[in-house]
């Protein structure tokens, strides 16, 4: 429980469903998690005021103990600072190799789906649930994770990386929803007094969203990191403060105008430089894909159909997948037409295109190709 009002619903939901229901708030360590932070944004502790954006700050503690007790049910708040530690250094190494990464993801699949898991097994718990938009269902009478029905937050993408054996025991109600006026209404008939709080917007350890000076703060190193930044031919055009403040496909702040559109195509930790060139530039018909986890049974060394995702509220698009027959944790994806910003860091998650709610699995990207594979 987050404190947020898809967590609260998704409680209220299951206690009024027969199960016995037990909260678990994340203590991370994150900005604004604890009360002196909180007064310093605000010294008169403002009721509107406590509702940060991002997520586990001590006033999403406070929210999530009202709704544990409008609800009569028990909460634990749970100690994951030293584990989330690793979602951090995994946030800013990744931007200082070059590469673009999704903490959130990282989360779920470590704290969310892996501490959270141990900690319901030492409480005797038999399931574990959360507020996210997607569903578990049966498929040929296994369980399967598919989309949420309500397709402007499905959120299935940042799940794919739940272990298999662990779909059985996840339950997310709120991904039988289509619209969030509808969890607002549920939440609304429960008495829960988060009905009105909006929605968590930023990463939670960068609750102001500059990533690069958060990330500069960690790696005082890239400070004095200046590059050059080139076209797609090799010529300098200018100069950058450090090419992990740029992500491809960036169109805006890059630091020099040619009198036309230009983005951001590619990056170089190496020699700390930064490549911009047209649109056309950005797409790539292929990429290879890295520390996969699948939910679905598929083959080795053949290509598959498959739709896939390359980011978070991506569109599905056609494409073909292959596991490496050496190394079950790599396979590639070749795109029926081009996509656009294919970002190494980043992951792609494939469909089945027969059944297309339907997550097969997923990984994070190594990098992509121009060239078909």
């Amino acid at each position: 429980m987050s404190g947020g009002v898809d967590s609260s619903v998704a409680a209220a939901l299951l206690q009024e469903q027969g199960y016995e229901v037990v909260g678990a708030f994340m203590r991370l360590g994150s900005p604004g998690e604890t009360l002196d932070e909180l007064v310093a944004d605000n010294p008169k502790c403002e009721a509107p005021k406590l509702h940060k954006q991002g997520c586990c700050s001590v006033g999403d503690a406070a929210d999530a103990r009202l709704v544990s007790a409008q609800l009569d049910i028990p909460l634990y708040v749970l100690n994951f600072r030293k584990d989330f530690r690793r979602v951090i250094d995994y946030f800013v190494d990744e931007y200082a190799r070059g590469r673009t990464p999704n903490p959130c993801v990282r989360c779920n699949d470590w704290l969310k789906f892996g501490k959270l898991h141990e900690h319901a097994g030492q409480i005797g718990a038999d399931f574990v649930a959360s507020g996210h938009y997607a569903r578990i269902a049966d498929r040929g009478g296994r369980p399967a994770l598919l989309t949420g029905k309500h397709a402007d937050k499905d959120q299935s993408y940042v799940l794919f990386g739940i272990p298999r054996d662990q779909l059985a025991s996840t339950l997310l109600p709120i991904g039988e929803y289509e619209t969030k006026e509808e969890v607002r209404e549920l939440a609304r008939k429960f008495g829960l007094p988060v009905f009105n709080k909006p929605d968590s917007q930023e990463i939670c350890f960068v609750p102001d969203n500059d990533y690069a000076a958060f990330v500069e703060s960690e790696r005082p190193a890239l400070l004095s990191a200046k590059g050059e930044i080139r076209d797609t031919k090799g010529n300098t055009l200018g100069e950058h403060d450090g090419q992990h403040r740029f992500t491809i496909g960036q169109r805006r702040k890059i630091g020099v105008a040619l009198g036309h559109p230009i983005y951001v195509v590619d990056k170089d930790p190496v020699t700390n430089t930064v490549t911009i060139g047209n649109e056309e530039d950005l797409l790539s018909a292929s990429c290879r894909v890295m520390d996969a986890n699948w939910l679905a049974d598929s083959e080795f060394g053949v290509w598959q159909p498959c739709l896939a995702r390359c980011r978070y509220n991506g569109q599905l698009a056609p494409a073909e997948f292959r596991r490496d027959p050496e190394d079950e944790s790599t396979f590639e994806v070749r795109f029926e037409t081009p996509q656009r910003a294919v970002t190494p860091g980043q992951a792609v998650v494939v469909h089945d295109p027969s059944d297309p709610d339907r997550v097969l699995g997923g990984g994070w990207i190594g990098n992509s190709s121009r060239e078909a594979l």
